[in-house]
Formats: structure tokens, sequence, C-alpha cells
């Protein structure tokens, strides 16, 4: 061989390989393309069970881009039920179960209970996302629990989470639409 040859061989070596690792990073993106709207800052107005409050809520990538981190934050007023308000925190993460080809979200609320869910059905323009509990620790068993995402817009979204009591039927417990962030 001749040096030329492998100097050559080398380049077009050298030249690839960004183009192999681009092709790894977007396979690894693309499986987030149905929750990648959610990454951001949010903020929004929404009530139910517990009254009408602010929300907070950020959505980051995290532990290179392995998981999605939820940090919500929900200010309700005093009420006559809460007459000291109340205030509810809650960490969450989508993560992409491969053995099981779904999504799946895990709530740690500051109440104590832990939610698990899994991706029940994404709407065929992919505006309405759902995803239904498989564990809840820390409740009676029985209970389930829902989450729903309606996109409305490339800034806004609406979640309602529902509940269901051992053989019932879902109720809403919390509505809220969220805007994002500038």
């Amino acid at each position: 061989m001749t040096s030329t040859f492998i100097r050559k061989a080398i380049f077009l070596a050298l030249l690839f390989i960004p183009i192999y690792g681009s092709a790894q990073t977007t396979k690894q993106d693309s499986i987030w393309q149905p929750l990648r709207f959610f990454v951001g800052s949010w903020n929004g107005k929404g009530g139910g069970e517990p009254g009408i409050g602010e929300y907070e809520r950020n959505y980051q990538f995290i532990l290179n881009k392995r998981f999605i981190e939820i940090k919500n934050k929900s200010t309700y007023p005093p009420t006559e039920k809460y007459p000291k308000g109340e205030v509810h925190e809650d960490i969450g993460y989508f993560s992409y179960d491969k053995v099981r080809h779904c999504f799946v979200l895990r709530q740690f609320h500051i109440e104590g209970f832990v939610n698990q869910f899994r991706l029940d059905s994404i709407s065929a323009d992919g505006k309405r996302i759902v995803f239904i509990s498989e564990a809840i620790e820390n409740i009676p068993t029985g209970w389930r629990a829902k989450e729903t995402y309606q996109l409305i817009s490339d800034n806004e979204f609406s979640e309602t989470f529902e509940l269901a009591a051992p053989n019932k039927g879902f109720d809403k417990y919390t509505a809220v639409t969220l805007k994002r962030l500038k």
C-alpha cells in the first residue's frame, strides 16, 4: 500500500465519522419526537378539587437525553376547605422503555404519592396524549389515574388529571392550561 492511499483512506474515514455520529444522535433524538413539544418552561392557571391555582412547570432533558425531567409547582389561595391555601409540588420523569416499546411517566408527589403511568394513546395528529396509571403508591388498592395532554398551539397545552376509585370511572381532579414562557 502506498502512503498516498493510506492518507486518502484516513481522510475519508475522518470525513464520514461526523456523519455517522450525527445519525446516531438523530436516532436518539427521534425517540423523543412525540414529547419534545413539552421541553421548556411553562406557567398557567387551572384548578379542580383543590381550587383555582397558579401553575409553574419546567420540562428538560437530563442524563444524556435519556429522560425528560418535569418539575411542577401549583399554588392555590386560601379557600373555605383549605384556609391556609395549598402548595403542591411534584417531580416527574418521562422515559422510554425499550423492552415494552412505550413511554413511561413516573411522578413523585410532595404528599408521598408515586404514580407510574404508561402511554395509552397518541392521536393521529399528535395533539392528544394520554397516560394511564400502572401503579400508584401510598393510596388504597384499586385506584387509577389518567393524565391527558391536549396540544393547543406551539406555545400552549392543557392537562387534565383524573382519578378513578376502585371499580369506578374517571373523574376530573384538576385541569390546567399552560403557556410557554418566552
